[in-house]
């Protein structure tokens, strides 16, 4: 991009995206694929062995009763005596001792890996926090240059073109492209100016490419938007979501009663006269133990929110990924997510006795300083009928547009009044300013343009009205089929907008939503909330302005836009650094993953741990119990080689599944019936069926070495 193009009298005629939507999210799906690096593998190895620290194992219980069976078999290598006559010999209780060793490295490692791609993200992002100068402006106006950590709230800097933004804050003046690059991915600059909800919050560590801004500092040191995004995604391996604590309390519930079974189990086989000794028992307590879902738990959590992160959303908690997966109410904002967001000027329709001409040349004067996309779209369509500079003479008057008056215009030279905007704001200027009666088929063109989901504009010429512009806010490719998606899913959506009524139903219509609120203001989304969260709904939304902070704090999901205000981003419990608020139905899609890849291993964990029983108990007890033959369906060689080949089995089966953990169980949107029974049939019967192939064939191989 030329210097040139980034002049401040051409910013206003390039406020068009840079890049569409669907390409972000093309670009956060490639990050999403992004292979494991070797230093990453590297990494997670050291990591895995530094996890061996007891203070680190006592948070999952299930690792940590495998852990402390490692301790005890290793004592029993040293002295097999130790814990009174046993038949198990060093080499035996040394195999044991590695095995399982080797399974709280594999878990170990498995956590390691997932923490790592958080890491290096971190570290990435750590590179933009270099020591920063500020030139703060003093009370009087000057110029004084301090270092960037002595900035405090309120405080006032100003960036010129080719400096760091040193820290977060708020466009106060000046208007400027922003290459923001560093924090979210996205090469191509961001206007930011004063007076904008979307367009005047400033990152630090982003860079000032055009021009200068001042900048309101917005919080004190260490507080910042990047502090707490590196904190937060440092940090990923202590977040644990509230149905990940409730699993791992079940766990930790299920450990501690198979312990008290096994170790009631050794009086029993004291008493049935069964050579088991502790090393077999601690064999057969991990066993019984779900340890693939508690070696995998933990990599399960983290993975979810590094989904996220991949994807240029940074989530504020685990918790808020994880709701994404459970939300039952979406609120979707109309404009920018439902539709395309900028509506064009699509066709000019006269009222009786106007000609095409002068409804065209009427538009384009009345159009040609207003600024707004609206304004723009327009006169772009106006020249293409035909409308020219000529039409407008050097002494006109603009008439900005104003949310009062909801008009924009000009007062010509020779006297003529010309306005454009809302219908119903042109016939009242009309009727109070020219005492204009209202022509019978406005109302009658206008609603039949609302009713097909376009915008009518009138446009008049000292009160009279010559016709309406069309304007034409269309859905997006696609967005039908994605709400068909989530009403599969159960999730009942609802778009929220501030068009009328009428507008507001064509559009539902096209689109498919389940329903809409029109002429939504903030409180209407705050109550809306609160309505579906009191019938017991989980209800998520995205907001980018200061009016969108209290609704985005009430939902149980709220998605920010990192180009939206302060507040918001406060309020959010998730904030999309594309500043794409379709991301939202994609993070529902990333939060159902993550809870269906858990339910998906902890199936196939319960199932594995029963194909399990069958390996280990019989080959235990069946010279003293022979009625237990009818169970001894593997057939295995002996007692020793079925404890080993079920723990060697068990140990290999974690760092099988960590790809599966890591990149998370196919996502299809059907109902929660329906990947029951799929993970029933896939992931319970896989789970049943491959252990028995597994420590069949492990078997085999201990007895053919052992022979």
């Amino acid at each position: 991009m030329s210097p040139d193009l980034l002049q401040t009298d051409h910013l206003q005629s390039l406020r068009m995206p840079f890049r569409r939507a669907e390409d972000r999210v093309a670009a956060s799906r490639a990050r999403l694929a992004e292979p494991y690096s070797a230093e990453l593998f590297l990494n997670a190895a050291k990591g895995s062995l530094l996890k061996f620290d007891p203070r680190v194992q006592v948070r999952n219980p299930v690792m940590f009763v495998v852990w402390m069976g490692a301790i005890v078999t290793a004592a029993l290598t040293i002295d097999p005596q130790l814990f009174g006559p046993s038949d198990a010999s060093i080499a035996y209780n040394s195999v044991v001792t590695a095995i399982l060793l080797l399974t709280v490295l594999f878990a170990n490692f498995a956590e390691a890996l997932a923490e790592g791609r958080g890491k290096a993200k971190a570290a990435s992002l750590r590179q933009t926090q270099v020591e920063l100068k500020a030139n703060r402006v003093s009370p009087c106006g000057a110029l004084e240059t301090v270092p960037a950590r002595v900035l405090r709230k309120e405080d006032v800097v100003q960036v010129a073109r080719g400096e760091i933004i040193p820290a977060d804050g708020e466009v106060v003046e000046g208007v400027a492209y922003v290459d923001e690059s560093a924090i979210t991915g996205e090469s191509a600059p961001v206007l930011k100016e004063a007076g904008t909800d979307m367009f005047s919050s400033v990152t630090a560590g982003t860079t000032v490419v055009s021009d200068q801004l001042r900048v309101r500092v917005a919080v004190d040191p260490g507080e910042s938007f990047l502090d707490r995004m590196i904190h937060l995604v440092e940090g990923a391996e202590r977040q644990k979501t509230p149905n990940e604590m409730a699993l791992t309390a079940l766990l930790a519930i299920l450990t501690l009663i198979f312990l008290i079974v096994v170790a009631a189990m050794a009086p029993v086989a004291e008493y049935l006269q069964a050579q088991l000794n502790v090393a077999d028992l601690i064999a057969l307590l991990v066993a019984l133990i779900p340890t693939t879902i508690g070696a995998l738990l933990s990599a399960i959590g983290i993975a979810g929110i590094d989904r996220t992160v991949r994807f240029n959303v940074l989530a504020m908690s685990g918790k808020a990924v994880e709701a994404a997966g459970d939300v039952q109410t979406l609120l979707l904002d109309k404009t920018g997510t439902i539709t395309m967001g900028n509506r064009q000027a699509t066709e000019f329709l006269p009222l009786a006795g106007v000609t095409v001409n002068a409804l065209v040349e009427a538009a384009w004067l009345a159009s040609s300083f207003d600024t707004t996309p609206e304004g723009r779209t327009v006169v772009a369509c106006a020249e293409k009928l035909g409308a020219s500079d000529e039409l407008m003479p050097a002494k006109a008057r603009a008439v900005e547009f104003t949310a009062e008056t909801r008009m924009s215009g000009v007062d010509m030279p020779d006297g003529r009044v010309i306005r454009k905007g809302a219908v119903g704001s042109v016939i009242q200027h009309a009727a109070m300013v020219f005492h204009q009666p209202e022509p019978a088929d406005v109302r009658a063109v206008a609603n039949d343009v609302a009713n097909k989901g376009a915008t009518p504009l009138a446009v008049s010429v000292d009160g009279r009205i010559l016709g309406v512009i069309v304007l034409s806010d269309v859905p997006k490719l696609g967005i039908r089929e994605r709400i068909v998606q989530l009403r599969r899913m159960g999730i009942r959506t609802v778009m929220v907008t501030g068009d009328n009524p009428i507008t507001a139903g064509a559009i539902a219509v096209q689109a498919g939503v389940d329903d809409f609120v029109a002429e939504a203001k903030p409180e209407t989304k705050l109550e809306l909330i609160r309505r579906e969260q009191a019938q017991g709904r989980l209800v998520a939304m995205t907001g980018d302005g200061t009016n969108d902070a209290p609704a985005l704090a009430q939902a149980d999901v709220g998605l920010a836009m990192h180009s939206g205000t302060t507040a918001a981003k406060e309020a959010a419990n998730l904030i999309d650094l594309d500043s794409d608020p379709t991301k939202l139905i994609d993070l529902v899609a990333i939060g159902k993953q993550m809870l269906i890849t858990r339910g998906a291993l902890t199936t196939f964990s319960i199932a594995n741990d029963v194909a399990k029983y069958f390996a280990i108990i019989p080959a235990m007890f069946i010279v003293a119990v022979p009625g237990l033959a009818v169970l001894d369906v593997m057939q295995l060689a002996t007692p020793h080689t079925a404890v080993l080949s079920a723990l060697i089995f068990n140990a290999l089966i974690i760092p099988a599944l960590i790809p599966l953990a890591l990149r998370g169980v196919r996502f299809r949107p059907v109902s929660a019936e329906q990947t029951f029974y799929r993970n029933l049939l896939i992931y319970g019967l896989g789970g049943l069926a491959t252990p028995f192939v597994g420590i069949k064939l492990i078997d085999l191989l201990l007895s053919t070495v052992m022979a």
